[in-house]
């Protein structure tokens, strides 16, 4: 029976699927001109055509058993905490907007903003406002059509601004605390939230450098005031706690409740959000993250099938075979991850396929957690920032009336991150003591 469910490749035959009619649908549609193209077949339902497949492989094997391990694998301890922390953070997205937190973030960044640094002050603010509240979608929604408006109004390239909007929040979205895609790749790899962020920092900041010194010399330099509105300082407090407590190694779900719990004080103190207002604010934002936690559950159900099949086994090996060293393990681990973010176009979903592949690769090449996460979050985050069908932007081509194409050569940020991300895997940079004391007893880890 042992040898009857070893499929080799054939075991990620659900996951084909999925993705072919979630992105074969989205691509189709997208051709089409339809709105919404890739919500046309809700990937939630396109997974449950992957569970369905992944059930009738190994016909000799109960219905019964193979449910088990699918369930097994989406309760697991690791994916309880994901799902736990994605509510919580939405929680307090939604609580900390209620009392008016977020636009206050908003105002206070571009009070700062040198008129004459416009479009590097815009990637600066964004960098700022998306490592806040933790999501790039969120950055760019907000952000975008201050920047873009304020940009035309000044007689700049929208699509330089839109470029920098992008980037901005991509930086925050690879780093905040808060992230989906920060919590599935430290949690999905075992590392610990304030190690993966160090790891990443030190590769994001040279990139953002860059960045902005091409903003500066390439962007132009705007004319006029830039109007910004009220804020409070007091309102961004929670998001400054959230982000120096989570630093600090605090639990993780223990910052998001202790930001929540904040967000309310302060709301109903100051009078800009009434109790159950904000109440319904924290229902609202955990809503939102229903659809990602059940895909995050059934995706690692699904992956308890693959690998009860044998295909972790069988594409570590294939991978592995063809690798003889860490460096190229690095490479394969980042390659896997931005291909599948990029096809999924969704950076957290490739996160979570990823992981448990990236954990098993390192293992054998004694990378760190917190440098897996790391590359696995940075590709998953990168590559998609780069792909003309990513919901930013789309957001940022509608409003600055550009193509993709336009924004491209403008990308400066997610090519540095990808560049000095490169760097540190050819030459072995950022190792831990571990990592190097591995490499000189083990060839391969070099």
């Amino acid at each position: 029976m042992e040898n009857q469910k070893k499929l080799g490749g054939l075991s990620f035959l659900p996951l084909i699927v999925f993705l072919a009619l979630y992105v074969g649908c989205g691509i189709t549609f997208t051709l089409m001109g339809t709105e919404d193209p890739f919500g046309q077949f809700p990937r939630h339902v396109a997974l449950l055509a992957g569970v369905a497949v992944a059930l009738l492989l190994v016909p000799k094997l109960k219905i019964s058993e193979k449910l088990d391990v699918f369930c097994q694998g989406m309760g697991n301890s690791g994916v309880m905490m994901i799902i736990l922390i994605y509510l919580m953070a939405g929680g307090f997205q939604g609580a900390a907007a209620s009392m008016g937190g977020k636009e206050s973030v908003i105002n206070l960044a571009l009070h700062f903003i040198p008129v004459s640094l416009l479009i590097p002050g815009v990637f600066l603010m964004c960098c700022f406002i998306s490592t806040a509240i933790g999501t790039s979608m969120g950055t760019i929604a907000a952000m975008a059509p201050v920047a873009i408006g304020v940009a035309q109004g000044a007689g700049l390239n929208p699509a330089i601004v839109g470029a920098a909007v992008i980037g901005g929040s991509y930086f925050g979205d690879n780093l905040s605390m808060i992230s989906d895609t920060t919590i599935s790749a430290a949690q999905g790899c075992g590392s610990e939230m304030r190690d993966k962020f160090r790891m990443n920092f030190f590769m994001a900041l040279p990139a953002a450098i860059i960045a902005i010194v091409l903003y500066a010399l390439l962007g132009g330099h705007g004319s006029g005031v830039i109007e910004a509105g009220s804020y409070s300082v007091i309102q961004v407090l929670p998001y400054i706690v959230v982000l120096v407590t989570a630093l600090m190694g605090v639990n993780v779900a223990v910052v998001l409740f202790i930001g929540i719990l904040m967000t309310g004080i302060i709301g109903i103190a100051q009078g800009t959000v009434g109790f159950f207002a904000w109440i319904q604010a924290i229902g609202t934002g955990m809503s939102d993250m229903f659809s990602i936690s059940i895909v995050a559950a059934m995706i690692s159900g699904i992956i308890g099938l693959v690998r009860y099949y044998g295909g972790v086994e069988w594409l570590v090996n294939a991978i592995t075979s063809k690798i003889s060293s860490r460096r190229g393990a690095e490479y394969g681990i980042g390659l896997l991850s931005g291909v599948l973010s990029a096809a999924l176009v969704n950076n957290t979903i490739g996160i979570i396929v990823t992981c448990p592949i990236a954990k098993e690769i390192g293992g054998k090449y004694g990378i760190a957690p917190k440098r897996l996460a790391s590359l696995v979050d940075i590709f998953a985050c990168a590559f998609l920032a780069l792909m003309p069908h990513d919901g930013g932007i789309l957001i940022v081509t509608d409003l600055a009336g550009c193509t993709p194409l336009d924004i491209l050569p403008y990308s400066f940020y997610m090519f540095a991150l990808i560049i000095f991300t490169c760097i540190t895997i050819q030459f072995g940079l950022l190792r831990t003591p571990e990592e190097k004391e591995f490499a000189s007893k083990h060839p391969s880890g070099k």
